[in-house]
């Protein structure tokens, strides 16, 4: 029950199949596969994959748009599964299987989604030379458009008529050379009487994918007409806040009735909206409801009719002011004599009602010569009113203040007041004492903080001195109104330059002033390895190194090793950013966590060290051949193989542990595995698995022990099948050999490769799948071959246990099927043979057998066989007689039970009974297959029902 062999670790192989709702799959330019399913269907893909250790696979997406994501991620597993798929999902799926060695194996696949939209008549009428009330032509044109994947095929009616090209001459049906075939437009010329009528538009994709056609009618009368509408609103609309706005819209005219729709030109309509006949209800308005909203209706004539207007809310925000001295002295200061001028600035919607006044300490200001009240050009400084004070007096000093409103009113005023005088000076901005630079460790909370002095005291901007880099809430700039900054749970990455700076606003329109504070953070060492796994066996060395990467206050001061809780080594760093600790020999109790604690005057840095002797995981071996075989009726064996990862890395194993469970059910069953010698790297381990119940799947744990104890488990499903299947396509065919008794072999090819330079007119064009990429197994019959040699191919060994090993009375039933192709002028035969244990070649007589031409197309062939004993299936080509014969098979299956729809016995023994009494009737010489039975003097008359009725049973017999 347990051996060994040396095994090869192999790279990755990889192979797509599919098993969703399929309308098709086909290739295209010898590369591409393309895999057809309509929109709301199941799309699932499996990829196959070989490879040892078990590779990776991960699944990715590329499509037309770079910006379509394949949802969100990749995924990492065998099988893609989109349940009811869209439109959008078609396009390239690669699978791709990695397992170290050598290069990724990918596979890809194009999903193409079909789907078919209802389809829409659009009516357009063009009018030429219109003088006065007179037309000389009157012309119509019913487009019919629909999205779909395959492209439309489109057809119109006339009531029940059909309309094509040169059928009416008032009639011209056509495509416009820029829509590439998404349109079909629909020409009336002149319209006459007769052309009043219900006309029908059919979309066809032609039923792929099952996909029916799609009908849409259009009523043409004499009244049709586009839309045309009326908003019984006022534009703009200006409104407070608060207030319910309602929109209405009627249609003035159109035939048929117009569908109204209400849209908002920045973007969709507010979700407090509401829409009911084509009045459009805003309650509770807000400024950012504002904005242009436009009512279309459309009734698919003519152009869509568009009416808009613009809802403006009200609204005074952000209020500021500056003061700015004589601009024409030197002097940044407030002087008696010299000019001063107050600016103050309010956002307003609509600017056009904004207003302005200015008041001295509570009473009304108005314009003087000395006093200048002045409104800035809106184009240079929107919502911005100046107060000039010429030649300063003392009798000047006082509070100025200035009122913003709008002339609508219902909107809250903004006062903002200004005071003059004596001790109004300009900003200056210092750092206290001791605040720069800023020392703080990494996590803490620190306060940058600059003292501005003057009057009145600007709003502080901080930005990032030293680089250009975002402040610690993401923007480029914080304002500050006490000159202070707070910076919460500090990073190592904020340490650097920051810089205070006054702004013009809230404060003198003069040059701004500024500081620069420097921040540092200090942080414990960061060191590598942070965590490390160390696994060594007893009795060898172990070496584990610490280094610091960085650290601020960068001088370390020192280190210390430990085993747990016990100091083994300490000291103090010299030029070095690294400290080693080693062990000559391991002992059991050296095993543990080690920790190496490098130290600043912030804190520690750790690195970890585990030091185990358990061994590393079993990597099981997904790629053995037909590792499931039956020895009783109602159980099954598995040949379970697995490699040991890394086992020279700990000491010996001396056993596995085997635990294996039913699927859903919680118990473990155990048993020890044990292992004689040393495993080598590489060595493929083999345990056979008996007593499994038929058809339950089961868990498998297995577990490397040491004198360590138990190393890393791994686990794997082992499932039940009554099949196999080989579609030859991966190295060594399944485990199919050749026969060494017969003229020649059997060739595995895929059309991709196959050089048909000699024989152009035989073998297949792809495998049966019609891949050119994908292989099959053919007999090359060009010389040196001659007619009647044969070439045999054996399966391998199929175990049979019957029910009763001493009388077999009813022997298990299995239904054998595969693919063949026999194509070209000198087909000789394909036999296909069960081989029981004991017998030889020649004693087993041909379960299926067939001769000549079939055609260029793969069939499939079912017989149900009954062996009573352990069996091998045996395919034999012979040669016909000239080099047009190649015979190719494929996908070879081996299920449980009868076939689903083989010919009977009793269907064979009727036609062997028809075709004895025809032939005693008529006498033709006839080879009939799949038995060979020679039929003689048979005389065939194509008029006589008997003689069709047995043509039609030997074609029957042919097929199967």
């Amino acid at each position: 029950n347990f051996s060994y062999f040396y095994l090869t670790w192999s790279p990755p192989t990889v192979r797509i199949v599919h098993s969703g709702h399929t309308c098709n799959v086909e290739e295209e330019r010898y590369s591409e596969r393309v895999y057809t399913i309509r929109e709301g269907e199941t799309l699932e893909l499996t990829c196959l994959v070989t490879g040892h250790p078990r590779p990776q696979i991960r699944w990715t997406k590329t499509a037309g748009s770079v910006s379509d994501r394949f949802q969100d991620s990749s995924v990492f597993n065998e099988t893609l599964h989109i349940a009811k798929i869209q439109r959008h999902q078609g396009g390239r799926y690669y699978c791709k299987a990695e397992n170290g060695l050598g290069s990724p194996a990918i596979k890809s696949i194009r999903v193409d989604v079909y789907y078919l939209d209802e389809p829409v008549v659009t009516v357009h009428q063009s009018i030429g030379e219109a003088k006065e009330q007179f037309y000389y032509e009157r012309t119509v044109f019913l487009r019919c458009i629909a999205n779909s994947n395959p492209p439309i095929r489109y057809s119109w009616y006339r009531g029940r008529d059909v309309l094509s090209q040169g059928s009416d001459k008032g009639v011209e049906i056509y495509e416009p050379f820029f829509t590439q075939g998404e349109t079909k437009i629909l020409k009336l010329k002149n319209l006459r009487p007769k052309d009043y009528a219900n006309y029908s538009c059919i979309a066809s994709i032609r039923n792929v994918c099952g996909i029916a056609d799609r009908r849409v009618v259009f009523r043409l009368t004499n009244k049709t007409a586009p839309a045309s509408i009326k908003l019984l609103v006022e534009d703009p609309i200006v409104v407070n806040p608060g207030q319910t706005v309602s929109l209405v819209c009627i249609t003035t005219g159109g035939e048929p009735t117009p569908s109204l729709n209400w849209t908002l030109s920045s973007g969709s309509l507010p979700e407090k909206s509401l829409m009911k006949d084509g009045t459009l209800t805003l309650p509770a308005i807000a400024s950012e409801d504002a904005g242009v909203y436009s009512c279309i209706a459309s009734n698919n004539v003519g152009n869509p009719a568009k009416k808009s207007t613009t809802i403006i809310v009200r609204a005074l925000k952000k209020g500021r002011f500056w003061i700015t001295p004589d601009p024409y002295h030197n002097d940044d200061n407030i002087q008696i004599g010299r000019e001063v001028k107050i600016s103050c600035q309010v956002e307003a919607t609509p600017p056009e009602e904004l207003q302005f006044s200015w008041l001295k300490n509570g009473r009304a200001l108005r314009s003087s010569e000395r006093m200048v009240i002045t409104q800035t050009d809106p184009d240079i400084s929107p919502g911005t009113t100046n107060l000039d004070i010429i030649d300063l007096k003392f009798t000047d000093f006082g509070t100025y203040t200035c009122v913003a409103s709008l002339r609508g009113g219902g909107i809250p005023e903004i006062s903002i007041d200004v005071n003059i005088s004596s001790t109004t000076v300009p900003p200056n901005l210092t750092v206290p004492r001791g605040k720069s630079p800023m020392a703080v460790r990494e996590g803490e909370t620190v306060e940058l903080e600059c003292l501005v002095s003057g009057k009145p005291k600007p709003i502080i901007l901080w930005s990032r001195a030293d680089k250009e880099a975002p402040m610690p809430d993401g923007s480029m700039q914080m304002e500050s109104y006490d000159g202070v900054l707070r910076i919460v749970n500090v990073s190592r990455e904020m340490s650097g330059s920051y810089r205070c700076q006054t702004s013009q606003y809230n404060g003198f329109n003069v040059k701004p002033r500024e500081a620069v504070i420097e921040l540092i953070v200090h942080y414990p060492p960061a060191v590598e390895p942070v965590w490390q796994e160390v696994r060594q066996g007893l009795g060898r060395p172990v070496a584990m190194n610490c280094r610091v990467l960085r650290a601020h206050p960068s001088r370390v001061l020192r280190y210390e090793w430990r085993l747990g809780s016990r100091l083994l080594h300490a000291g103090t760093f010299d030029s070095r950013d690294d400290t080693d600790y080693t062990i000559r020999s391991l002992v059991r109790e050296g095993y543990g966590e080690y920790t190496c604690d490098i130290i600043n005057e912030v804190g520690p840095g750790r690195c970890t060290f585990l030091v185990t002797g358990k061994a590393y995981p079993p990597e099981f071996y997904y790629d053995t051949y037909n590792p499931l075989w039956q020895n009783r009726p109602r159980v099954y064996g598995y040949k379970l193989q697995w490699t040991q990862m890394n086992p020279n890395a700990v000491d010996r194993i001396m056993a596995y542990r085997l635990g294996i469970r039913q699927t859903g059910q919680q118990r473990w069953w155990e048993q020890d595995i044990p292992v004689e010698g040393n495993i080598q790297k590489g060595e493929l381990i083999t345990h056979n698995l008996t007593e499994l119940i038929r058809p339950e799947a089961y868990v498998v744990r297995l577990t490397p022990i040491t004198r360590f104890g138990e190393g890393d488990s791994s686990t794997r499903v082992v499932t039940y099948s009554g099949e196999f299947h080989c579609s030859f396509e991966e190295d060594p065919v399944c485990m199919f050999t050749q026969d060494k008794n017969d003229d020649f072999d059997w060739t595995r090819h895929s059309a991709a490769t196959r050089d048909t330079k000699y024989t152009p007119n035989t073998g297949p064009s792809g495998d049966r799948s019609s891949s050119k990429q994908g292989f099959y197994m053919y007999i090359e019959t060009s010389r040196p071959r001659k007619e009647g040699d044969t070439a045999r191919l054996l399966s391998p060994t199929f175990n049979v246990a019957p029910k009763n090993p001493h009388s077999i009375t009813s022997p298990p039933a299995y239904c054998f099927s595969f693919y063949y192709h026999m194509y070209g002028k000198h087909i000789g035969t394909l036999n296909a043979f069960v081989k029981q244990k004991g017998q030889s070649t020649s004693d087993a007589g041909p379960v299926w057998s067939l001769s000549g031409n079939q055609g260029d197309r793969w069939r499939q062939a079912k017989i149900s066989i009954h062996p009573t004993a352990s069996f091998q299936v045996m395919f034999e080509g012979i040669r016909g007689p000239g080099i047009e014969g190649d015979i190719a098979i494929d996908d070879v299956t081996l299920e449980e039970g009868e076939c689903p729809d083989p010919p009977s016995n009793r269907m064979y023994q009727t036609c062997i009974s028809m075709v004895t009494g025809l032939t005693w009737r008529f006498g033709l010489v006839l080879t009939l297959h799949p038995l060979n039975l020679p039929i003689k003097n048979l005389i065939i008359n194509k008029s006589n029902n008997s003689i069709n009725a047995f043509y039609l049973l030997y074609k029957t017999m042919i097929v199967h």
